[in-house]
């Protein structure tokens, strides 16, 4: 290599670093980019935002860093944390713009509207909380772009329709929170694809038909919460294949059939609850080899 080509690859080198200094220094300093700023500069214009609880330093000259709520790293958005803030209005769509984020929590506040399909874009996100608002409309089938997320909760609104199946995309999910809504139809049977979820609440609605077999592959399953609801049919055995299982609440539907032998699988079960359905036939005697049954409710059924 000649001496004119090594100068020159020490000056790039040079530059290279002195470019990245400079970009560390502007990221320290809460700078982002235009984009982000736009987006947040939606979203307080959007939810009322002279009016929250706490503004401190929005659309001030100060860091985006210092804003309330705020978490910057490397000049982009990763964390947005408003909840019980007084947020009254709509999520814009331009929610979407900060494509970096990770943590993503809107709830206990007065937002409502639809979800925007555009939240969809936000793939790198890990935990996403609109919960406790007045949220209509159905749940947007982008949510299923989130591949990564790991708690979504959109309980406790007024969201209707159906569950999209594309929620059965999000194989990192531990948490899937729907609860207290007005959700309809089936339980999607690509529900069976997050293997990894831990916990399922989605009481409180208006689903029917019957209860999946696919749920029976959510083997790390903690909590299933299905009560007060309209689900039909019978109680599937593969529910049996969720040995994790710490509480299962059945109650408040219209399933029918006998309680499936298979449930005795379930030895770490502390709670079953399967009143307030039309379930008959004799109580299977395997329920003896949960060791670890705190209550049994069945109550309010047609068993013999």
């Amino acid at each position: 290599m000649s001496n004119k080509s090594a100068d020159f690859i020490k000056r790039a080198v040079l530059f290279f670093t002195l470019f990245l200094n400079i970009y560390a220094v502007n990221s320290s300093r809460g700078q982002v980019t235009e984009q982000d700023s736009l987006a947040l500069v939606a979203l307080y214009n959007s939810t009322n935002g002279d009016n929250w609880t706490n503004n401190t330093n929005w659309l001030t000259s100060n860091p985006v860093s210092t804003w309330y709520g705020i978490t910057v790293e490397f000049g982009r958005i990763k964390g947005l944390d408003l909840r019980n803030n007084q947020l009254s209005g709509v999520i814009p769509s331009e929610i979407g713009e900060l494509s970096m984020l990770r943590d993503l929590r809107l709830n206990t506040n007065q937002l409502y509207g639809f979800i925007p399909i555009e939240i969809g874009n936000l793939i790198n996100l890990y935990n996403l909380d609109l919960s406790e608002n007045y949220l209509i409309g159905s749940i947007p089938a982008e949510v299923g772009n989130i591949r990564y997320l790991a708690y979504l909760l959109l309980n406790s609104n007024q969201l209707s329709g159906s569950i999209p199946s594309e929620i059965g995309n999000m194989k990192s999910i531990h948490t899937l929170s729907l609860m207290d809504n007005q959700l309809s139809g089936s339980i999607p049977p690509e529900i069976g694809n997050l293997a990894k979820l831990t916990e399922l609440y989605l009481y409180r609605n208006q689903l029917n038909d019957s209860i999946p077999p696919e749920i029976g592959s959510l083997t790390n399953l903690k909590y299933l919460f299905l009560y007060n609801n309209q689900l039909s049919g019978s109680i599937p055995p593969e529910i049996g294949n969720l040995t994790n299982l710490k509480d299962l609440n059945l109650s408040g539907n219209q399933l029918t059939g006998s309680i499936p032998a298979e449930i005795g699988n379930l030895t770490n079960l502390n709670f079953l609850r399967l009143f307030n359905n039309q379930l008959s036939g004799s109580i299977p005697s395997e329920i003896g080899h949960i060791h670890r049954l705190y209550r049994l409710y069945l109550y309010h059924n047609q068993l013999s």
